[in-house]
């Protein structure tokens, strides 16, 4: 459905972008004719990334960092900028999240959402935007959120105050930046399924629950939440600014998903959520 240039000319940075929904977004701005960067904190699935673009004929490259670290994410941009001459667009999509009873959060449990997802935002977003400001030639931040972000949910609540933040974040230097032609917008995934996210958040049981309670009775393929951002991140979208374009089936509009565990007894959810908890290797 989309023209082959739609973003020829554009360099855009993906954070998270070596698994996940971003590495099928970096893959796609790739196709329709994007340079691309993908940012992380594991080298070899951005390798992998890269890799993949440069065998279709694309112009790629990894930057290593941790988006909580805000002197090495200018470094990384700055790396961009001389491999490419600029940037155009920047997306956020770099998250962490896990499910627990709030109780028994710990302030380093809380901080390591948030530090990832609203202050990583951050730190890219300034990284990206004073250097889009100096370029004078516009551009545009998309940033990935959720839709408990204005509803709330359950059992995640460091992933719905950071979403919440990001959001708020996303309408405010929409306005602040417009002067510059620098458009913020977000974008609302409902369930889509990726090795990462459904490891550390689908229970036992919830996937076909999820399906049933969808209005469209499925989840999101990668593929179509990719097609969305790559219309936003074009000039298409130049007059979209401020904006979260919810995908989700309608599955919002149903009530939050993770509000249905609050109908277990607390210790049956605690040994479901810990069992989700990824296991470390080695010594």
């Amino acid at each position: 459905m989309f023209e082959k240039d739609l973003l020829a000319g554009k360099v855009i940075l993906v954070t998270g972008g070596g698994t996940g929904l971003g590495r099928v977004m970096a893959l796609r701005f790739a196709e329709l004719g994007a340079r691309v960067a993908v940012l992380g904190r594991r080298p070899e699935p951005l390798t992998e990334v890269v890799q993949a673009i440069e065998a279709k004929g694309g112009e790629a490259m990894a930057a290593s960092a941790d988006v909580r670290d805000a002197a090495r994410v200018d470094a990384a941009v700055e790396d961009v900028v001389t491999r490419f001459g600029g940037i155009q667009v920047l997306v956020n999509n770099a998250a962490g999240n896990f499910l627990a009873l709030t109780e028994t959060l710990s302030p380093n449990a809380f901080n390591a959402v948030v530090g990832i997802v609203l202050n990583g935002t951050f730190h890219c977003t300034a990284a990206v935007g004073k250097r889009l400001i100096a370029q004078g030639t516009g551009g545009c931040i998309l940033n990935i959120v959720a839709t408990y972000a204005w509803t709330g949910a359950a059992y995640v609540v460091p992933s719905v105050c950071a979403k919440a933040g990001v959001l708020a974040m996303t309408r405010a230097l929409a306005v602040e930046w417009g002067r510059y032609r620098i458009r913020l917008n977000a974008i609302a995934p409902g369930p889509f399924p990726t090795e990462g996210a459904w490891s550390r958040l689908m229970l036992p049981g919830m996937e076909e629950e999820g399906k049933r309670r969808n209005p469209t009775g499925r989840f999101g393929d990668p593929p179509e939440l990719a097609n969305l951002a790559a219309y936003l991140a074009s000039d298409a979208a130049s007059y979209i600014n401020g904006e979260c374009v919810t995908m989700d089936g309608g599955e919002w509009l149903m009530g939050q998903s993770f509000n249905a565990l609050t109908q277990l007894p607390p210790e049956q959810f605690q040994a479901l959520a810990e069992a989700l908890r990824p296991r470390k290797s080695g010594p």
